[in-house]
């Protein structure tokens, strides 16, 4: 199958702003989780006696390529040190997860595809030769199981991402039997094509299902194109444009992923974005590129990676949201939940608020991206994700570094250095955004939203510019707002922020600075709409400096000056600190002033979807 495959990070790192990114994550949160939360420190995985699932698994399929992408040796070993005790872990008859054979009929085997798929991570990080025989010892016991206990709960709902891990082993131990427990694990599983044919979810229920668990969609946007490679050999992704068209239409936000607190939640932007589902997303689109080559899977997960999936983050990542609002004013525990199916404190930024499980998730974001940004084909080198990165691999036997030289996604231009010691034949495959209003690749007109393929015979230092021209859109909301957007971002109004910090002790888990959980309220106004509908008046304000936090609102890179005006927004009824579905009245009662817009992504709390101000002729 001609797909594009993942450089491991001893030839690929990222650098720039997203090495810093990187570097915050590995001080914060995800770089500790081992030391200071329970259900890592003392997993069943290792010995413990907390939770022998997901929590692990989730953790180390960030951890691990963190781990390598800094070549951080301490963070290398507590990474083994895990990894360790899995392998020990695993019986004679290679079952692998931390239970007794008397819980083996009741445990969800969601967990094993996880830890699968992480193991196989690892071996590509670190060249573990113990790995893939413990995969393939473990695969083995799931086809035995599964034929004697069908999979059911999270294992049925997310049959598919166990391909990840057949796929891989398949490579390497080409077997029939590996994808007959491919074909039986769909045959098992939930039926996403058969569900969206009659799909019963256009509008948003009070209820918790599998069928509309926003992360259970968030995944499987992949699994129709990875199933498709059962019946063919070449993956299929119709079916993953249908699902998001799906999606899309009926439960889309302004920064390109759809409402889920915790099931599908509708247009308005006071309901929820779980941080699971973006992270998923991204992970599903980064997998579609690669097999498809399709360069919207790369536009795509840009839009959630430089937009939703950093706002739901605080700047320094010590905390985060369960659920991101679009709209989002304030962040303060709700004694009535304005979430469909989760509780008053999910959009908290802390430790764990609501679940723990995007706890350990949302760690694979930052680093799977790094690992995205250039991928290798056939012909030589292809461009998925733009971001400041590194390359140093072999093409042909001989040495090759590339590096992408920007200050996207708050930055027009991208220099790839390309340095050869020799000559070298292979093609560099640049992929132009379709977010751009207009593309140059050294002063020569490229398409938006096509890929650029540069074959040629490269010796010693060569630079390859793309350069972007972008435009100030007015996006259409279903709610009848607008939003605004500028090449890959979205911008949203920058509100001052008050912070209280909540220390406490629940379920014996501490929370303690800086992993506390935190409140915000804001202190500045925040009840506008847009004077006019165009982007007249709007004005670029652009730094070219980003900040030691590169996601922070006080030192956003890049902001707009916007014309509004003040309305009546209010709150929404029953709700303090809530900003109402729509404003109580878009009639202004100011006069035209400006104010400061910045990147989503930037943003704590924010207004993103605003009415335009009714004004009497």
């Amino acid at each position: 199958m001609n797909k594009l495959k993942f450089y491991t990070p001893a030839e690929l790192k990222a650098s720039g702003w997203l090495r810093r990114q990187l570097e915050i994550q590995a001080e914060s949160l995800s770089g500790n989780l081992d030391k200071i939360w329970p259900d890592i420190r003392d997993s069943r995985w290792v010995g413990g006696n907390c939770e022998g699932w997901e929590r692990v698994p989730y953790w180390l399929d960030g951890f691990i390529p963190l781990a390598y992408l800094l070549d951080d040796e301490d963070k290398i070993a507590r990474a083994k040190r895990f990894i360790d005790a899995i392998v020990a872990g695993q019986k004679e008859d290679g079952w692998l997860c931390p239970c007794t054979d008397e819980e083996r009929g009741g445990y969800d085997m969601w967990a094993l595809y996880l830890i699968d798929k992480v193991l196989m991570l690892y071996y590509d990080c670190s060249g573990d030769e113990r790995i893939p025989e413990v995969v393939y010892k473990s695969l083995k016991n799931l086809k035995a199981h599964i034929e004697q206990y069908p999979i059911f709960a999270w294992a049925h709902s997310r049959w598919f991402e166990c391909l990840i891990p057949i796929f891989a082993i398949y490579e390497m131990y080409p077997e029939e039997w590996l994808l007959d427990l491919a074909r039986l694990l769909k045959k098992q599983g939930m039926d996403y094509e058969g569900l969206y044919a009659d799909w019963p979810y256009e509008q948003p229920e009070n209820v918790w299902r599998q069928e509309s668990h926003v992360v259970n969609q968030g995944m499987a946007i992949k699994a129709g194109g990875l199933s498709s490679i059962l019946e063919n050999g070449e993956i299929d992704d119709s079916f993953s444009e249908f699902m998001l068209d799906k999606l899309f239409t009926y439960h889309g936000t302004a920064v390109g992923h759809f409402t889920g607190d915790e099931c599908l939640s509708g247009f308005s932007p006071i309901q929820g974005t779980e941080l699971c589902g973006v992270a998923e997303a991204m992970y599903s689109y980064e997998v579609l590129y690669a097999f498809t080559k399709n360069p919207i899977w790369a536009d795509r997960l840009e839009k959630l990676a430089y937009n939703a999936f950093p706002a739901t983050i605080t700047p320094d990542m010590w905390g985060h949201q369960y659920d991101q609002m679009t709209n989002q004013i304030a962040c303060v525990r709700l004694d009535k939940p304005i979430f469909r199916t989760n509780s008053g404190e999910s959009h908290l930024y802390g430790l764990e608020p609501n679940f723990g499980c995007c706890t350990a998730n949302f760690n694979q974001g930052w680093p799977k991206f790094a690992m995205s940004t250039f991928m290798k084909s056939d012909d030589g080198v292809t461009v998925c994700a733009l971001a400041p990165a590194v390359l140093n691999t072999e093409i042909g036997g001989k040495a090759v570094k590339i590096e992408a030289d920007t200050l996207y996604p708050f930055g027009n231009v991208v220099n790839y250095i390309v340095t050869a010691a020799e000559d070298v034949d292979f093609t560099l495959t640049l992929r132009i955004p379709a977010c751009a209003a207009s593309a140059e690749i050294d002063g020569e007109a490229a398409e938006p939203g096509t890929m650029v393929s540069l074959k040629r015979t490269w010796s010693g230092t060569s630079v390859v510019t793309l350069k972007l021209g972008y435009e100030i859109r007015l996006a259409d909301r279903p709610t009848g707002f607008k939003t605004i957007e500028r090449g890959p971002l979205v911008y949203a109004l920058a509100i001052g922020e008050d912070w209280t910090r909540l220390e406490y002790v629940r379920n014996n888990v501490e929370r303690k600075f800086p992993y506390c959980d935190w409140e915000v309220r804001p202190t500045t106004e925040w009840q506008y709409a847009l004077a006019d509908s165009c982007t007249c008046g709007i004005d670029v304000s652009d730094t070219g400096v980003i900040g030691d936090l590169p996601f922070a609102p006080d030192t956003a890179p890049i902001s707009l000056e916007v014309p509004v005006r003040r309305i009546n927004w209010g709150f929404e009824p029953g709700y303090k600190l809530i900003a109402r579905r729509e404003p109580m009245s878009a009639m202004p009662i100011g006069p035209v002033e400006k104010v400061k817009f910045i990147p989503y992504g930037c943003t704590n709390i924010r207004i993103t979807e605003l009415p335009v101000a009714e004004v009497m002729e």
